[in-house]
């Protein structure tokens, strides 16, 4: 079985950056699962994954644009203090947690004053050129419910 459109996908992965050296991985804990076709999963993974069978392990570099996207120079922008969320006291370089209409956004504090903040909100791996070593633990095909649903069920998918 590969992976393909409506199937439930499992795997482990080590993030590096371009030193080679390790941002975060999973490797001890339990595998992520998505569902294959349905924009669960970062389009330049998902494609990687696109065709692999169980047990695959491969590295793929992709594109910025198809991981965490593109830097945006124009991406900064000014808040109150009071909307910043993970600290008491901010820095300029920190992270922090805004809430936005689409949910809560991680931010970097580029500035802070005694009232406003100047923020970046591009992710902080935006417009880097980072490596993916991926292992596909498993392939199942989707259930109908997860399909209707468009995301995966159960470990390392959603929970309802």
């Amino acid at each position: 079985m590969t992976a393909q459109d409506n199937m439930v996908v499992r795997f482990n992965y080590t993030l590096r950056d371009e030193q080679g050296e390790v941002i975060e991985t999973n490797e001890g804990g339990s595998p992520i699962a998505y569902l294959h076709g349905h924009d669960n999963m970062m389009p330049g993974i998902e494609d990687a994954i696109a065709g692999k069978e169980a047990g695959a392990k491969f590295s793929v570099t992709p594109p910025a644009a198809d991981t965490y996207g593109e830097r945006m120079e124009s991406a900064e922008q000014r808040v109150s203090v009071k909307h910043l969320q993970g600290a008491k006291v901010w820095k300029a370089g920190m992270p922090a947690i805004v809430n936005t209409e689409q949910g809560q956004r991680q931010v970097t504090v580029v500035k802070v004053g005694k009232f406003m903040a100047t923020i970046d909100t591009n992710h902080p791996l935006s417009g880097r050129e980072l490596t993916f070593d991926i292992e596909v633990v498993d392939i199942r095909e989707a259930t109908d419910e997860e399909i209707a649903h468009g995301h995966s069920h159960g470990e390392g998918g959603h929970q309802h």
